[in-house]
C-alpha cells in the first residue's frame, strides 16, 4: 500500500547519440509501462517498487512492459513511492454540531475503524471546513502525506474534488460528489428510500404531500428530493408543496411554517432528514395540527431524534457502520490498485407513529 512514483521527466539518462546534434532518447514513463502491462499507474508503481500487494501476474506483466520499454525508475522516485506512512485519513468538509453528537457519525467511524485495524493502517480525523484547514487538506493531497483519504459528503462546486481528481494518491468519497470524484464513492440509496417514504404517505390515503428538501449543493438531498418527485409523479400527483432548508432543527421548523402559509391543506410532510422532521414536528404542534391525525410526517436517517421525539418518526434507516466498513474497504482496494466501481448501500424503511401504516 504505497503511493505511486511521481514522474521524474527532470532527469534524463543519455545512453548515447546517433550523430552528430541527435537528440537523446526520450526516457518511457510509467504511464507507458502501466498501459502496455494493461494495469492502473498505482499497480504498475507497486511492481516496480517490489511492494507485496500485487499479484504475481501483474508483476510479471509490469516487468515485462518495464523490459520492453527500457523503463527504469528515478532513484529518488523510487525512493518516495516505497514509504509507507502507516495511516489514512478520515476528512469531514464540514463541523456542524449535530453532525458529531449524532451517533450516526461514531457508528460510521467505528466501520471505518474495524477495516483498518485489520490492515494494521491508523485512522487520522480531519476537519476541513475553514480556509485554513481546507489548506492542509489540500497539502496533504498534493504531497501524500497519508497512504489514503476519505472525503465526505462533498459539497457543491467543491475544489477539493478537483484536487482529488488530479492527485496520485488513493482517495475515495463518502457520498457522491455533485461534480468530479469518478466512480470512487460509497453512498445509500437516497432516492430509492425517499421514494418508499413517499409511496408509504401514499399508501395511508395521503394526497396533499409536502417536501422539506436538504441543501441544494448537496447530492444526497438532490436523490432524495428525486425519489420523492417520481412517487407522486407514479400516483399522477404533482410535487407542487417544497420547501427549501437545510438539515437542522432550526430551519426545518421554520420551513414548516412557510409550508403551511403556503399549503395550509397539506396531509403529509416528507423531510429529508429526521433532524428538520423533528423541527416541522414542532412548528405543526405550534400551528395546532395534530401528527398524524391531520399531518403525517416521514423523515429519513433513522437517527437518535426519531426515537426520541413524539411522535415517534417513521423514516427511513441508513446502515451507517456497514458504509463505515465499506468506503475504508473501497479505500484499500484504491490502494491496492484494484477495479471497482461505486457502490449504493440500501435503506429500509422503518414506520412509528408519526406515519403509521393504514390499519
Amino acid at each position: 500500500m504505497t503511493e505511486s512514483i511521481p514522474e521524474a521527466g527532470s532527469t534524463e539518462h543519455v545512453q548515447g547519440r546517433s550523430g552528430e546534434g541527435a537528440q537523446p532518447p526520450r526516457r518511457p514513463t510509467l504511464d507507458e509501462v502501466a498501459r502496455r502491462a494493461g494495469v492502473s499507474r498505482s499497480v504498475a508503481s507497486r511492481a516496480i517498487n517490489h511492494t507485496r500487494d500485487v499479484s504475481p501476474a501483474k508483476r510479471e506483466a509490469v516487468e515485462r512492459a518495464a523490459e520492453e520499454l527500457g523503463y527504469t525508475p528515478h532513484a529518488s522516485a523510487r525512493a518516495l513511492a516505497t514509504s509507507r506512512v502507516g495511516s489514512v485519513v478520515l476528512a469531514v468538509l464540514d463541523e456542524e454540531p449535530e453532525h458529531f453528537s449524532e451517533p450516526f457519525f461514531s457508528q460510521v467511524v467505528v466501520g471505518i475503524n474495524t477495516v483498518l485495524a485489520a490492515a494494521e493502517l491508523d485512522l487520522t480525523l480531519m476537519l476541513a471546513s475553514t480556509r485554513e484547514s481546507r489548506a492542509r487538506l489540500e497539502r496533504l493531497l498534493r504531497s501524500h502525506g497519508a497512504d489514503g483519504v476519505m472525503i465526505m459528503a462533498p459539497r457543491g462546486e467543491e475544489p477539493l474534488v478537483a484536487v482529488a481528481d488530479r492527485s496520485a494518491m488513493p482517495i475515495v468519497f463518502g457520498g457522491r460528489p455533485m461534480h468530479g470524484g469518478g466512480e470512487r464513492y460509497i453512498d445509500v440509496d437516497n432516492r430509492g428510500g425517499a421514494r418508499a417514504a413517499t409511496e408509504h404517505l401514499l399508501s395511508t390515503g395521503r394526497e396533499r404531500i409536502a417536501a422539506l428538501r436538504g441543501p441544494y449543493d448537496l447530492e444526497a438531498a438532490d436523490a432524495r428530493h428525486r425519489g420523492f418527485t417520481e412517487a407522486l409523479a407514479v400516483a399522477g400527483l404533482r410535487a407542487d408543496r417544497v420547501e427549501g432548508a437545510d438539515f437542522s432543527f432550526a430551519d426545518g421548523e421554520r420551513a414548516m411554517t412557510r409550508l403551511l402559509a403556503s399549503h395550509p391543506g397539506l396531509d403529509a410532510v416528507f423531510a429529508a432528514s429526521d433532524t428538520m422532521a423533528a423541527g416541522a414536528l414542532r412548528a405543526l404542534r405550534a400551528h395546532g395540527r395534530s401528527v398524524p391525525g391531520d399531518v403525517a410526517v416521514v423523515g429519513f436517517d433513522d437517527l437518535a431524534i426519531a426515537r426520541q421525539v413524539d411522535p415517534p418518526l417513521t423514516t427511513v434507516r441508513q446502515p451507517f457502520h456497514a458504509f463505515g466498513q465499506e468506503i475504508a474497504s473501497m479505500l484499500l482496494r484504491e490502494m491496492t490498485g484494484a477495479r471497482h466501481s461505486p457502490l449504493i448501500l440500501p435503506t429500509q424503511l422503518v414506520v412509528r407513529d408519526s406515519a403509521p401504516a393504514r390499519g
